[in-house]
């Protein structure tokens, strides 16, 4: 079970769910990214690719996130990102419906919502690479990891 913590609350998610979750939040972030914190969230999200990570092995807890210097602001971006993604912004090149995607952006939305950010310094852009996949588009925030979320489907 993959465990999104944030706020008092608990998204759980068995593997499928999760990596269902993970493409269209990536979808959406991509859409929207365009200063280093923004950037260092996308890394979040990416990290919670069961392909990168290993299935079952995968969570975030919001409290725990570096949020960067002004938080709220932090905090309005991942919103953003998650009202975007409620839109079914590219779900289309997803391939497949995903049934029950909404009812977990619904829940972290509620997540995000009541999670206090805390202050943390700005993101080093030289730890946050903003690639992009070429063929579908998506970021791969991540140096070493050359595959997006869709690249990495079984």
């Amino acid at each position: 079970m993959n465990v999104f913590e944030g706020g008092g609350r608990e998204l759980e998610l068995r593997n499928g769910a999760t990596e269902v979750l993970v493409e269209v939040l990536m979808l959406a972030v991509t859409a929207l990214a365009r200063e280093d914190w923004d950037h260092a969230f996308a890394a979040e999200l990416a990290r919670q690719d069961q392909n990168l990570m290993g299935r079952g092995m995968v969570g975030l807890r919001l409290e725990d996130l570096g949020w960067g210097p002004d938080p709220e602001r932090g905090r309005a971006f991942a919103l953003a990102v998650v009202d975007l993604a409620l839109t079914r912004h590219r779900w289309d090149e997803l391939g497949y419906d995903p049934p029950h995607a909404e009812d977990h952006l619904r829940t972290l939305r509620l997540l995000i919502e009541h999670t206090r950010p805390a202050p943390a310094p700005p993101a080093d852009p030289t730890e946050v690479m903003a690639a992009t996949c070429r063929h579908h588009r998506i970021l791969t925030p991540l140096a070493w990891y050359p595959a997006c979320v869709l690249c990495g489907r079984a």
